[in-house]
């Protein structure tokens, strides 16, 4: 349990694997909600910055210890909308989707000290509750109390027509498809294998296919979601 705090209002988690959709679905929908967003990835590709800027060997990054990670000085100001990620004081939202850090996100995400270095961390956003966090574990290990509990699922290959999208290829061939959806594969057995945190559904989640779904009908399937399961 995160606390024995009375909260204001729910907290709400959305899991899945990467192009799912559940980044852009739990942002709408907290400002749907009127609520904050927690963006659990952006923590890591902070981490994943930071170890970059660092100069450290990649091949060391797996020993460091939780100590060495919370070194980096990962932190989130809170803003109206949700929080803004800071590395040692300083606003880096230019860096986090890079290259370089997007391709070694995974690799940083899948250290257990790195983990373990956010846990506290994403809890204090939760203390008062209101709020929509999305990410891989969310509703199973930062926030296993939550009172709403959604796990984004997703055809492979709508899933990487998703990704070409975000990247600005909004019709792309069926080799660009089939290349993305390789990636994405690869990255579903890293982070459903991993030995700490990995990504499954909460036994208690309400699973939601959004293949067939505008993003309009997925957000509004979320907030319905939350007037449904909660009495706040």
């Amino acid at each position: 349990m995160i606390s024995q705090h009375r909260r204001e209002g729910p907290i709400v988690t959305l899991d899945g694997p990467a192009g799912s959709g559940k980044s852009s679905t739990a942002k709408a929908a907290a400002t749907r909600l009127g609520f904050r967003h927690l963006d659990s990835g952006a923590l890591y590709r902070a981490l994943t910055f930071g170890l970059l800027r660092s100069g450290l060997a990649e091949k060391e990054w797996a020993a460091l210890g939780e100590e060495e990670f919370q070194s980096l000085n990962i932190d989130l100001e809170t803003t109206e909308h949700g929080f803004q990620v800071l590395v040692a004081g300083q606003e880096v939202d230019s860096e986090l989707r890079t290259p370089g850090v997007t391709e070694h996100v995974s690799a940083v995400a899948s250290i257990p000290a790195s983990r373990n270095s956010l846990l506290a961390l994403q809890r204090r956003t939760g203390v008062d509750g209101r709020l929509v966090a999305d990410g891989r574990d969310m509703g199973t290990v930062v926030f296993p109390d939550a009172e709403v509990k959604v796990y984004l699922i997703a055809d492979l290959k709508e899933r990487a027509r998703r990704r070409l999208k975000e990247v600005g290829e909004c019709s792309p061939d069926n080799f660009k498809i089939a290349r993305q959806a390789k990636a994405l594969d690869t990255r579903d057995r890293s982070d459903t294998q991993r030995s700490i945190s990995p990504l499954k559904k909460a036994e208690d989640a309400v699973e939601l296919d959004t293949t067939g779904l505008e993003f309009e009908e997925q957000v509004q399937a979320v907030v319905d979601l939350v007037a449904r399961l909660t009495l706040f």
